[in-house]
C-alpha cells in the first residue's frame, strides 16, 4: 500500500496500546513494536535503527512511568534529536503548553500533539499517524488554540488579520488549503491570497519551500 507506514507505539496502557495498534493495523499499516515507557522506547528505536528498521513514526503518550509525568514527552524530544527522519505524533490527555512548546520547538518536519480524545476520531486520527509519518505536521485543534491565544499577546502575530489568524491556525491543523476553503466557506482563491500575506507578515520567503506552512505557526515559538 503506498500509505503504509510502521509504527511503534509507547503507552503504559495495554489496552490503549492494544487499540490503537488495532485502529492501525485494521487500515493496512504495520505496527512493528509496542513499548510501556520512555526507556524502553528510546531503546526500541535504536535496536530497529541498528538493523535498518527504523520505523516511519512513533505514537507515544506524554505521561508514562515510572513519575507518569514528562517521560514520554522527554522520549520523544530525544529521539527528533537523536533520529531528524522519524515522526513523532505525541498523545496528551490536556493541553500541556510547556510539553508542546518543547516539542514544537525544533524542527518542522514531522511532528504531532494531539489529544487522546482524538483518538476516537478513528479516520482523522489514522490520517495523523500517516501524515505525521510522511514528514507533515498534526496538531490538535485545541493546542493550536491555546498556543496562539498565548501568541496574541507576542509581537509576531500582531500585523495578523483575525482572518489570517483563523487561516493559521487551520493550517496548523495540517489542513489544505481547499479544506480550509470549505471550512470558512469561502473560495480556494481568497484563502491562498490569505496564506500569502501570512507568510509575508511573518517573513516566510518563497525559498523556505513547502514547510512555510509550518514555520508560518512555528515562528511564534522562537520569538
Amino acid at each position: 500500500m503506498e500509505d503504509r507506514v510502521r509504527v511503534v507505539i509507547a503507552e503504559d496502557s495495554v489496552l490503549l496500546r492494544e487499540g490503537l495498534t488495532r485502529l492501525l493495523t485494521d487500515r493496512g499499516h504495520e505496527v512493528v513494536a509496542g513499548v510501556g515507557d520512555g526507556d524502553a522506547l528510546i531503546k526500541t528505536i535504536t535496536e530497529l535503527d541498528g538493523q535498518g528498521e527504523l520505523p516511519d513514526v512513533v505514537v507515544a503518550d506524554v505521561r508514562m512511568p515510572p513519575t507518569h509525568t514528562d517521560e514520554g514527552v522527554r522520549a520523544a524530544v530525544q529521539l527528533r534529536k537523536s533520529h531528524p527522519g522519524l515522526g513523532v505524533l505525541v498523545l496528551s490527555q490536556y493541553v500541556e503548553e510547556r510539553y508542546a512548546t518543547e516539542l514544537l520547538a525544533g524542527s518542522s518536519r514531522g511532528v504531532g500533539y494531539l489529544l487522546k480524545d482524538r483518538v476516537a476520531e478513528v479516520r482523522e486520527f489514522v490520517d495523523a499517524v500517516v501524515r505525521v509519518a510522511r514528514g507533515g505536521t498534526a496538531l490538535d485543534p485545541e493546542v493550536v488554540a491555546q498556543l496562539l491565544g498565548r501568541s496574541r499577546k507576542q509581537d509576531v502575530l500582531a500585523g495578523l488579520t483575525p482572518r489570517e489568524r483563523e487561516v493559521l491556525g487551520l493550517m496548523a491543523e495540517g489542513r489544505t488549503n481547499s479544506a480550509i476553503a470549505r471550512q470558512l466557506v469561502v473560495s480556494d482563491g481568497a484563502v491562498e491570497k490569505h496564506v500569502s500575506n501570512i507568510f509575508l507578515k511573518l517573513g516566510l520567503s518563497q525559498s523556505d519551500g513547502d514547510h512555510r506552512r509550518v514555520l508560518a505557526v512555528l515562528t511564534y515559538l522562537n520569538s
